[in-house]
């Protein structure tokens, strides 16, 4: 069974047991699950679930396991004959979960 799920925008399509980076700063409090309520679609035994935007009752929990974060973004300014260079760097910050169940 798989679901996509939208979480800030941004689509996932996801399984039993999937680890997923989402754009969410880490809990600070004992909070050790999160359950997405915006299920676009539910699919893989018979016929699929579409909503219309969303599927009604559907719900996907995962498992938080912690912050990570993401691959590093360079980005450079330059003037040519100017004597102007700027090198700028970001890394995103992500907060990884894992897919337990999947309610339909």
């Amino acid at each position: 069974m798989y679901a996509i799920i939208d979480d800030n925008g941004r689509q996932f399509k996801v399984t039993g047991g999937d680890r997923i980076r989402i754009d969410r700063a880490a809990p600070t409090d004992e909070q050790k699950t999160v359950t997405f309520d915006r299920i676009l679609l539910v699919g893989g035994e018979g016929v699929p679930k579409v909503g219309q935007p969303v599927v009604a009752g559907a719900t996907v929990t995962a498992d938080i396991l912690g912050a990570v974060k993401g691959d590093k973004v360079v980005s450079v300014k330059y003037r040519r004959r100017k004597g102007y260079h700027k090198k700028k760097g970001h890394r995103q910050k992500f907060l990884e979960v894992k897919v337990t169940a999947i309610n339909a």
